[in-house]
């Protein structure tokens, strides 16, 4: 893109002699602010799309609407990078080359084979180079100038999480295993107690870890006992309204019950399910001590601290939550004596999260130096975290930011385009 203040390039362009103005090779097209878009930009953009649409045999409009469409996204791209350039956003060639790596990485080819793809198409790989450049710059200006007008309320995620889950729940399935203690005719009072008495029972050897289908053989006066208690694969739609309404937000191998209905108690266990998201993290409880290297304290001697501290706590000669209060330079869990708390280990450095995945519940760690400084970690333990709820609210987040930084970023650009200047120069 080349930029000229206006004033200056049109007393230039009205000092030329008049047979040199013929000779031009380019002429400016539209005056954009302090910059200009030129004729050959709009040329190139006119044929890159033509030739596009050929390939794809796709019908086009006439040139002169085909022009005016071209001239209007020059326009924007002028005033998005002018922006970018009164803002100081710069992408520098390792920046550069790191995108068009992932670019090549994406299509599965190498960034020599991209090259040769690009020159094969008659474009100069400088060219394209500029492009993905300009491409990077423009994206960040929008994110900049865009993000900020956009506000999502707590009410919207969960309007739209359980829009989600009323849609996934259509595809939702459940394989249910199915028990009934059922009522004798003319059910009394002592009826029904004793039958919630010996659902009870069977809830317990459950949880002791009886075989459900034994059980349902055993014990169940459902139609299904003599096939383990297996109502087979059912959409949550077409299940009986009673148990539609226990099992939902329920996961595989959950037990429940027991359900009360007209015909006993009815204990259900989710033997499968498909069509649900579950999304599970493993998360880790630890504590540190960080000492931190510096003038006076030399690296050798911070990791030397650490491993003296090991030895006095696994020698029972000191305690750790008293070393972390005393020495950890960690002030965020200094005085929790070092606790961290339970978390996502992918939150931390590299180099403590891989510590800490070589730990058993109970191990401390050799020293490991970060950009932080020297940390003595003891894996506290480990759990596995159901993580689906927080993920349908991320994604509910992400989809509402999307949608509105799409609108947001129109409204942006046509006002930026309505205060700025615009001349389209006659051909």
């Amino acid at each position: 893109m080349k930029y000229f203040i206006r004033g200056l390039f049109l007393s230039l362009v009205m000092s030329l002699p008049v047979m040199a103005q013929t000779e031009l090779l380019d002429k400016v097209a539209v005056i954009v602010d302090q910059g200009v878009v030129l004729e050959s930009e709009v040329r190139a953009l006119v044929n890159e799309v033509k030739a596009d649409a050929a390939a794809k045999d796709q019908r086009l409009p006439s040139d002169e609407a085909l022009r005016t469409q071209a001239i209007e996204r020059l326009i924007l791209k002028n005033l998005q990078l002018q922006m970018a350039e009164r803002m100081g956003i710069r992408v520098s060639d390792p920046q550069l080359d790191q995108t068009i790596a992932n670019i090549a990485a994406g299509e599965g080819a190498t960034v020599e084979q991209l090259r040769d793809e690009i020159t094969r198409q008659g474009i100069a790989y400088n060219d394209y180079r500029e492009q993905v450049r300009e491409e990077i710059i423009m994206g960040e200006v929008r994110r900049a100038n865009v993000r900020r007008r956009i506000y999502i309320t707590s009410q919207e995620i969960a309007n739209l999480v359980d829009l989600m889950e009323q849609q996934g729940s259509a595809q939702a399935e459940y394989e249910l295993g199915h028990i009934l203690i059922g009522f004798p005719p003319e059910t009394t009072d002592a009826d029904v107690a004793d039958a919630r008495e010996r659902a009870d029972k069977v809830l317990n050897l459950l949880d002791e870890g009886s075989e459900f289908s034994r059980l349902a053989i055993a014990a169940s006066s459902g139609s299904e006992a003599l096939d383990g208690g297996n109502m087979g694969w059912m959409n949550i739609n077409a299940m009986p309204t009673l148990f539609a309404e226990a099992v939902q937000g329920k996961r595989k191998g959950e037990v429940i019950g027991p359900i009360r209905s007209g015909a006993g108690f009815h204990i259900l266990k989710i033997l499968d399910t498909r069509g649900i998201e579950v999304v599970e993290v493993e998360e880790v409880n630890a504590r540190h001590i960080l000492i931190q290297p510096s003038i006076i304290l030399s690296e050798e001697r911070a990791r030397s601290m650490l491993v003296e501290f090991k030895e006095q706590v696994q020698a029972g000669d000191a305690d750790f939550a008293e070393l972390a209060k005393e020495h950890s330079a960690d002030p965020g869990s200094a005085l929790r004596g070092g606790e961290l708390g339970w978390s996502d280990p992918s939150i931390y450095v590299p180099e403590f999260k891989e510590a800490l995945a070589n730990l058993e519940p109970g191990e401390y760690s050799e020293p490991v130096r970060t950009q932080h400084g020297w940390h003595l970690i003891q894996l506290l333990d480990r759990r596995i975290d159901d993580a689906t709820e927080q993920r349908k609210e991320d994604k509910a987040h992400q989809l509402l930011f999307n949608r509105k930084f799409a609108e947001e970023s129109e409204n942006w650009l046509r006002e930026m385009r309505d205060s700025a200047y615009i001349e389209v120069l006659s051909d």
